[in-house]
């Protein structure tokens, strides 16, 4: 049985100790779902970790043996020895994060470089105040580029969702440039059963329909939108009405730059406070960035595009989605299929 059966068996048997009419009145029973429960939702998190870090070419076989093993003390109704090995597995999972997060040198012979390109590509080292990151980051003028969100479906969709790589997203439409978009549920999430390959937040994609309108009427999720010539960026999403005037619409969070400074120092996210490959779309007057950040934490990522001179920047989702694509190939990528992408086009 694989880890994802193991965890769907678990699962199953957690719905089922919730349906017996016992519930209402066994304190046992109560007892011993909170236990299922806890250490299930404990299980899933390590999981989907394991996963990203899979994705990144690492590898996962003894974390995953410990994880199986976790189950099988789960299964057994131990929950002591289940809590137990989770603990080492998480252990040693953050150890050897922090590891390689340290050991990863930074390449010498990409020079340090504060000015982001004024057009085009560029890989540079870029010095803050909190240490020295390397950065993929591609620019282009919106008076000669229009900036636009692309989605794989036509309409609102909540689960089963089609999906494309950033590369076909950019062959079909014709983009030069190409990064991922906004975080969604991977079918490969035990926690998105039922949801999967969605996406809950604002989008306006190149066809002027608006995704998630309904649920979003008081979101607090921050948005970027493209205009003609600049992009403004709101805090929330429910401060932007559904204007079909403008090139694109796409809420993510964290909002990383507002007027110049920091608007993100961190959260409790272990997702966003660790290493990884950070995907981002940034802005200086009528000049857009899109770019990866290099083994950063999500906070980091702000330091960077700051010490770079940008007015304002919205976070991108990351990880196994992380993709970058520029004149027909992935600087970063492919990744995995998503349900959208934002495309820069020539006017």
């Amino acid at each position: 049985m694989t880890l994802s059966q193991k965890l769907s068996a678990t699962e199953k048997k957690l719905q089922a100790l919730q349906n017996e009419d016992q519930v209402k009145v066994n304190k046992d029973l109560r007892e011993e779902i909170e236990h299922i429960n806890k250490t299930y939702k404990r299980a899933v998190s390590l999981y989907e970790a394991l996963v990203g870090f899979s994705d990144e070419g690492n590898k996962t076989a003894d974390y995953e043996e410990l994880l199986a093993e976790s189950l099988s003390y789960l299964s057994d109704r131990k929950y002591a020895s289940a809590d137990a090995t989770l603990t080492k597995l998480q252990t040693a999972f953050d150890k050897e994060k922090k590891q390689i997060a340290t050991s990863v040198a930074l390449p010498k012979n990409v020079p340090v470089n504060n000015v982001p390109p004024s057009g085009g590509y560029n890989t540079q080292q870029v010095k803050t105040e909190i240490g020295t990151y390397l950065v993929d980051i591609i620019s282009a003028d919106m008076g000669s580029t229009r900036v636009v969100v692309d989605t794989a479906s036509e309409n609102d969709c909540s689960n089963d969702c089609p999906v494309l790589s950033v590369g076909d997203y950019a062959t079909r439409s014709g983009a030069y440039a190409a990064i991922n978009g906004a975080y969604f549920c991977p079918a490969a999430y035990p926690s998105c059963a039922g949801k999967t390959n969605s996406f809950d937040t604002l989008l306006m994609n190149k066809n002027k329909h608006y995704f998630n309108s309904d649920n979003n009427v008081y979101s607090t999720v921050p948005a970027a939108i493209f205009l003609g010539g600049s992009i403004r960026y709101v805090g929330q999403s429910l401060e932007w009405g559904r204007d079909t005037g403008v090139d694109g619409v796409i809420a993510n969070q964290p909002l990383l730059l507002s007027g110049g400074e920091i608007a993100f120092g961190g959260n409790s996210d272990p997702k966003q406070g660790s290493k990884g490959a950070r995907s981002f779309i940034g802005s200086k007057g009528s000049i857009v960035y899109i770019g990866v950040v290099h083994n950063a934490t999500v906070a980091e990522v702000a330091y960077v595009l700051k010490a770079l001179g940008l007015e304002g920047a919205l976070n991108l989702d990351s990880g196994g989605s992380t993709a970058l694509w520029y004149n027909g190939r992935y600087i970063q990528g492919p990744g995995r299929n998503i349900p959208d992408a934002i495309l820069f086009l020539r006017k």
